[in-house]
């Protein structure tokens, strides 16, 4: 894997042992592509695994950035493909539900690719919205096989960006407030 673009590009970085499923760096070129410039955004990587989306996202400018990943196993190489980046990062070692609910500041962008066979994936924006992880405006995009059917509301979220790639999907949602 490497990332795609901005101040680190073509850095390589490694793949953690265990299960892990990395975004694709054409998936990953793409989602940054539709963000555009995304300088000084507060940026969330929940399910983080290797790191290389909070790093892409740290290349592009994001501050500060930070990862959550509950498996330790992983947290070693985390921590090896990080030690380049020269921004606020921050690793927390635990589950994104339970991170999200003891959030104690909001992101801009949150990016969550959890393992495809996670049961109730709309639960996560369900969470930030009741929890206020997102920033108002704020977006959630998350990760998903392409047979999983989507509401285009979840909680305070709606869906306005659906890109598929192969078997994967990256869905777009930006926080409206309240939910209804």
């Amino acid at each position: 894997m490497r990332i795609t673009g901005g101040r680190y590009t073509n850095r390589r970085i490694l793949c953690p042992p265990g299960v892990i499923r990395p975004a694709m760096d054409r998936m990953r070129e793409s989602m940054f592509s539709i963000l555009g410039p995304i300088d000084h955004s507060s940026f969330l990587d929940l399910f983080s695994g290797s790191g290389a989306v909070a790093i892409e996202a740290a290349s592009r400018g994001a501050e500060p950035v930070h990862l959550v990943e509950m498996d330790r196993k992983k947290v070693p190489t985390i921590k090896k493909n990080l030690s380049f980046v020269d921004i606020p990062v921050r690793l927390f070692t635990t589950s994104a539900q339970q991170f999200m609910k003891k959030a104690s500041g909001t992101y801009d962008i949150i990016y969550a690719d959890p393992p495809f066979n996670l049961p109730n994936k709309p639960g996560l924006l369900e969470l930030a919205s009741q929890f206020g992880t997102s920033s108002p405006e704020g977006l959630f995009i998350i990760h998903h096989p392409s047979e999983e059917k989507w509401e285009d509301h979840i909680g305070a979220y709606r869906c306005f960006d659906v890109r598929t790639y192969g078997r994967s999907v990256l869905r777009f949602f930006r926080n409206e407030g309240s939910p209804s």
